[in-house]
């Protein structure tokens, strides 16, 4: 087990500083997964001492100054490098997410190659991979889907607590059972420290932003048997948005217990709450009622004053970790989530106002209150054996998950706006009607199997199976099979060739305008590529061409019958999508680090383009210097994103359907960093240098969203 060796008192101070922060819960504590810590050695990443070495999720990042991670477990639950991974993954580590000041999960997006961002309204944000939305959630591996229509915090989650963002391109069937053929995010919690460490940092820019947070761990007994972690976070914003701003907080706190020699036992809990006023329910109109784009300041916020969606999370969960000897090791894992949302909605976001006098818009207004609990649980065996003269890799398991969600819906009602153009937000609030109540459970169990054969030094093959079961009120299938294999083929000491094949099932949770569900999503997903590796690792590279085949596609279609909060879908067959993607991370030279990816896809459905709010292409580069020599407190860096236009088709008045687009555009940052003394920096960063203005679109509500113009944010960090 971990070894470390505490000072006196600090054991005492850490364990005040976790009550502190574990007072902002009420919860009790469960648990999670334990990573292998990595340090610095010189210039190389390197795997530390750790309790349980082969069932992990891969290497921490945070203090590896680095933009690539060693290991990751995401697509197998075998723990390998990215060039042993024959899918494409993107990690935005610890480091980058300090540089760039990147605190929500929309953040990480933007800087994550190959995603794109398309924007609802002021609370609600879609991500898409390949062609896709991407719905699929996982905390520590653990599948968590999001519900899109009604946001309940998924897209809000700040990264305190969390050491890395990987982002596994593809279908995830293997492991999630509800595989997404666009990407799956998985958001790596930090865990406790060895040694008392931990940072205060504040911060403050553009709009009246204000940021503090407090994070701290180590050990809390003399041997070090036990170790904890606290973090607290709390962020206030008003915004270019009038009339628009957010109060966010967010706890989060780890034990770990070595509870023998072979046995690690981790139990935490996070809580995070998200509170605007002035919350935009869809956005601006595109066109005028005589067909010409409604070109409104960027400050335009069409949400009314007592507008907001509050959104909230709390999270209890718990891992027990079992090192059977010969590598061999055994892992349970519980999380409980609940997320929930309390939208009290007014946006003047509905019609087409009169250039002349600024009528013919409504306002939509509706309140809606909901909750999802979640309940996950997953366990596995993991370990080599020998088979023909060589050693091979086996990973069986099974995981249960149960979704429980109550909605409450207390009416809608749509008056009219006096003069769109004079707009400020400031109408009274309706009463509100009795609910009425909806729910539902989602039921997801299965078995799977993964192993990694040795067919020869250079080559490695991943065959897996899942056996999944999905039970609605609605909707029941069982015994699915889905299939994954992955082929590698190292060509040398620094190039693998791979391929990697996986069938698609996702059971769906759109309705149709009429509110029957539509058939499970399913199809085939195939990526072949190249990998690169170099300076042991610190730098990867990747280069891949993939294919997704669909059916059951859901293509927006209106609003289920009597809920304008939920959009009605209909079904789709044989939607095609097929593209390539390239990326690099890591350090190029001592003390510089790199991330950057292009993308190029395209979907159809019977030769015609689909999912276009999506670009087509998409590039992005974000990379830092730390000076050397005399010059070596201060660190430099700077990126940009670009994206090639995208559009989806509008009613234009006068004119019929039409495509209205965002022509092609880049967004630039810059940051700077000067470390003051050995334990105090000041960082600062520069968002959207140029000002560029820029919309996204929501295709379901014809309506588009302003883009941030330019911004500053100053953040001081100590750490001790």
């Amino acid at each position: 087990m971990r070894q470390s060796i505490a000072s006196p008192g600090v054991p005492t101070r850490l364990a005040l500083a976790v009550a502190l922060v574990a007072g902002g819960f009420s919860l009790t504590s469960q648990a999670q997964d334990a990573d292998t810590a990595a340090g610095v050695n010189g210039n190389t990443l390197e795997l530390g001492e750790t309790a349980i070495t082969s069932n992990q999720l891969g290497t921490i990042t945070e203090e590896s100054q680095s933009y690539t991670p060693g290991s990751i477990a995401t697509a197998t639950r075998l723990v390998l490098t990215p060039r042993e991974t024959p899918q494409s993954i993107s990690v935005v580590t610890r480091q980058q997410m300090d540089d760039f000041n990147l605190t929500s999960i929309d953040d990480v997006m933007r800087h994550t190659p190959g995603v794109s961002i398309a924007t609802a309204d002021s609370e609600r944000t879609t991500y898409y991979s390949r062609g896709f939305a991407i719905n699929n959630f996982q905390y520590d591996g653990i599948p968590m889907t999001r519900d899109a229509g009604y946001s309940a915090g998924n897209t809000l989650s700040d990264m305190a607590i969390y050491d890395r963002i990987e982002v596994l391109k593809g279908a995830t069937g293997l492991l999630t059972g509800s595989g997404d053929p666009g990407a799956t995010i998985n958001l790596i919690r930090k865990k406790p420290t060895a040694d008392f460490k931990g940072h205060f940092s504040l911060g403050a820019g553009s709009w009246d932003t204000y940021r503090t947070e407090l994070d701290v761990g180590g050990p809390l007994t003399a041997t070090g048997n036990v170790r904890g972690r606290a973090v607290a976070a709390f962020q206030d914003e008003d915004s270019y948005r009038d009339h628009y701003e957010r109060k966010s907080r967010v706890y989060y706190g780890v034990l770990e217990f070595d509870l023998a020699d072979d046995t690690l036992l981790t139990v935490g809990a996070d809580y995070q709450d998200n509170v605007p006023k002035g919350s935009s329910w869809a956005s601006i109109p595109v066109f005028d009622s005589e067909g010409n784009f409604t070109d409104t300041s960027r400050s335009f916020n069409p949400g009314t004053r007592w507008s907001n969606w509050e959104q909230y999370t709390r999270t209890v969960f718990a891992t027990i970790e079992q090192n059977f000897g010969g590598d061999w090791v055994g892992k349970l894992q519980l999380n409980h989530q609940i997320n929930g949302y309390d939208a009290v909605l007014g946006s003047a976001s509905s019609g087409n106002p009169d250039p002349a006098d600024g009528s013919g818009v409504s306002i939509w207004q509706g309140k809606y209150v909901g909750e999802t609990v979640s309940d996950a649980l997953d366990g596995y065996l993991s370990g080599p054996f020998q088979l023909l003269g060589r050693q091979h890799e086996l990973v069986v398991g099974g995981s249960y998950a149960r979704r429980d969600t109550d909605r409450k819906n207390y009416g809608f009602s749509s008056p009219g706006v006096d003069n769109f153009y004079a707009w400020n937000g400031d109408v009274p609030e309706p009463v509100w009607n009795a609910p009425i109540k909806d729910n539902f459970v989602v039921r997801e169990n299965g078995l799977y199997l993964a192993s990694r054969l040795n067919l020869h030094d250079n080559v490695k093959l991943i065959l897996g199976s899942r056996l999944a079961n999905y039970r609605s009120d609605d909707s029941t299938e069982t015994g699915v099979v889905i299939p994954y294999a992955g082929l590698i083929v190292d060509l040398n000491e620094n190039f693998s060739l791979y391929g990697s094949y996986t069938s698609i099932f996702k059971p769906q949770t759109l309705r149709t305008a009429e509110g029957s569900t539509l058939d499970p999503l399913e199809g085939d997903n195939y990526e072949v590529g190249i990998k690169g590796e170099f300076f042991d690792g610190r730098l990867n590279a990747s280069l891949a061409y993939f294919e997704v085949k669909q059916d059951n596609y859901g293509i927006a279609d209106g609003f289920v019958q009597g809920n304008e909060l939920e959009t009605a879908y209909r079904s789709a067959q044989g939607v095609k999508t097929k593209g390539y993607e390239a990326e690099i991370s890591g350090e190029l030279l001592p003390g510089w680090q790199l991330q950057a990816g292009y993308t190029h896809k395209v979907a159809r459905l019977e030769g015609d383009k689909i999912s276009t709010v999506e670009p087509e292409d998409i590039f992005s580069l974000y990379t830092s210097y730390r000076l050397p020599g005399r010059l070596s407190p201060v660190t430099v860096g700077g990126g940009a994103r670009w994206q090639s236009r995208s559009w989806m088709p509008v009613d234009r008045p006068g004119v019929g359907e039409v495509d209205f687009g965002q022509s092609a555009y880049w967004v630039a940052d810059l940051m700077g960093r000067y470390q003051v003394t050995e334990n105090l920096s000041a960082t600062v960063n520069l968002n959207n240098v140029f000002d560029k203005k820029y919309y996204t679109m929501w295709d379901v509500y014809d309506t588009y969203s302003w883009g941030d113009p330019r911004n500053v944010m100053l953040t001081t960090r100590y750490d001790f």
